[in-house]
């Protein structure tokens, strides 16, 4: 762990990844409990301060079980800049910091923290330390089936000749998604073969999700052949699934998976 940088809370500890260049410094928060732990991946562009990752700590302190998150680089108290940031980098990211978790975990996605999961899990399998997967609107593949293949010409001739496209978002600032970002994103395709995830996957979706549309979700089950599904769809819920309902969702599904002896 590297020392902690002055003006963020004791509570924090900080991983250094990366070398030269590429070095990132990330913050993590971890809480303390029995096993199987909650692993948090967050979304594009979402801390580990948004409503899910802070209600996942309660969830766990409720359930007597020990959460782990962080921020990616370029996200909250982790440094960077994001608009360098590669699903590459953010892959790295999460398995050294679940490198710093200890024994059976439950790994928790959100949006495309749920591609993540899935990538992090092929990664992770030998280890047989996932009890479970669970993915809430799964953005899998979303670099291409969610950003390139909805650009207009006008976004992919910006795109080849600046190196990026801006598009609105939900919140103040529109995103910026760079060349390399997508470019990137490619490398790391799951659809198209079957995924094989050697555990459990529990899927939660809503109905009214305009980011992530409930068709995409349904791909992804199409693609899990092997292994148990379970799908959720939650017609009133929107892409955040943040709602108290959408929570409690999450708290009796997790309940269930670590009262699961098998």
């Amino acid at each position: 762990m590297a020392d902690q940088p002055t003006g963020f809370s004791e509570k924090m500890k900080y991983l250094n990844i990366g070398t030269a260049t590429n070095l990132r410094n990330i913050a993590i928060e971890e809480s303390a409990g029995d096993i199987p732990g909650l692993f948090w991946l967050g979304g594009f562009k979402s801390t580990m301060e948004g409503t899910k990752a802070k209600a996942l700590v309660a969830i766990g302190d409720e359930l007597g079980v020990g959460v782990t998150r962080f921020d990616y680089s370029g996200h909250g108290a982790s440094s960077g800049d994001f608009i360098e940031g590669t699903i590459s980098d953010w892959l790295e990211e999460a398995l050294a910091v679940f490198e710093q978790t200890s024994g059976e975990q439950i790994i928790i996605g959100s949006s495309m923290g749920a591609w993540l999961a899935l990538l992090l899990n092929q990664k992770l399998k030998r280890q047989n330390r996932i009890k479970s997967l669970v993915l809430i609107a799964p953005a899998v593949d979303m670099t291409h089936d969610l950003m390139v293949s909805d650009f207009s010409d006008a976004e992919l001739k910006s795109l080849e000749e600046n190196g990026f496209v801006e598009r609105p978002s939900d919140y103040d600032e529109p995103y910026i998604l760079t060349k390399k970002l997508l470019d990137d994103g490619a490398t790391h395709s799951l659809f198209g073969t079957p995924i094989q995830t050697g555990c459990p996957v529990h899927i939660m979706h809503g109905g009214k999700d305009t980011a992530v549309p409930t068709s995409h979700a349904l791909k992804l089950v199409s693609h899990i052949l092997l292994d148990p599904v379970f799908f959720t769809l939650i017609p009133d819920g929107d892409h955040s699934l943040s709602r108290p309902q959408d929570l409690l969702l999450l708290k009796s599904t997790l309940s269930r998976i670590i009262s699961d002896a098998g």
